[in-house]
């Protein structure tokens, strides 16, 4: 893991009729996307969700278009405020359905240190030699 989740939120996502079914078949690829707050609105972006029936599509659609998130106004005030005073980010953790709503789980996040990646690392490395002993 290259960062520290300071806080979570869960947010909706704005999408479109095909991307919901797309999303419930888990044709998702969050890797290395990210939020970025413009004005008072919070958006997801560079995520991929393709359309879940190209060949219906009679319009032009693009799966990695922006996507509105919906958070109420005091925690888009908290977020914002986080991440300009001390330059933190927002990135998604996961995607998922509750309740027949899709809903994205995103942290605010501080970027690892050095020092830490290694400490991180050599934990996880303990922990392996443990295992490999207790099984053996």
């Amino acid at each position: 893991m290259e960062y520290n989740i300071l806080k979570t939120y869960e947010a909706g996502i704005v999408l479109s009729g095909t991307e919901v079914k797309s999303v419930k078949n888990n044709m998702v690829d969050i890797v290395g996307s990210y939020i970025s707050i413009i004005g008072s609105r919070a958006f997801l972006k560079n995520v991929e969700i393709p359309a879940y029936q190209p060949t219906n599509l009679h319009v032009e659609y693009n799966a990695t278009r922006p996507r509105e998130l919906l958070l109420n106004k005091k925690e888009l005030a908290e977020i914002a405020l986080k991440t300009q005073e001390k330059s933190l980010t927002i990135i998604p953790l996961k995607l998922y359905n509750k309740n027949h709503l899709i809903k994205l789980e995103i942290a605010i996040v501080s970027r690892k240190k050095k020092a830490d990646k290694r400490e991180y690392l050599k934990k996880k490395t303990d922990q392996k030699e443990m295992r490999r002993h207790m099984g053996a």
